[in-house]
């Protein structure tokens, strides 16, 4: 009768113990499970917030390709205006050539 006793206490201890470590890792499943939900909804959203700014990034910046050909055309309107101010330079050279070459007259006075 004792050994029976002793092997019930023993049985009853190990499935006590065998019940609360059960517990446990359900509990830590379900902690684990909710995590990992959460997680997934943020790695969604970020994959959201990407492909967003890939889209503005897109939309707004230029390429390399655009601004080399922005580029060639402010400095050939540049040019152009260098044109423009070397023809009234000399414009201004002649003016100024021909008013001094002529006579001025004179007040005898």
């Amino acid at each position: 009768m004792k050994a029976v006793m002793f092997f019930l206490a023993v049985a009853g201890a190990g499935w006590g113990v065998w019940w609360k470590i059960d517990g446990k890792v359900d509990r830590v499943k379900t902690e684990a499970d909710k995590k990992f939900a959460d997680l997934s909804e943020e790695a969604k959203k970020a994959r959201e917030d990407l492909a967003e700014h890939k889209l503005h990034s897109a939309e707004t910046y230029i390429t390399k390709q655009g601004l080399r050909e922005t580029t060639d055309q402010i400095m050939s309107a540049i040019g152009g205006v260098k044109t423009a101010v070397e023809n009234m330079t000399l414009r201004v050279d002649r003016i100024v050539e021909n008013q001094s070459k002529q006579p001025r007259s004179t007040r005898a006075g």
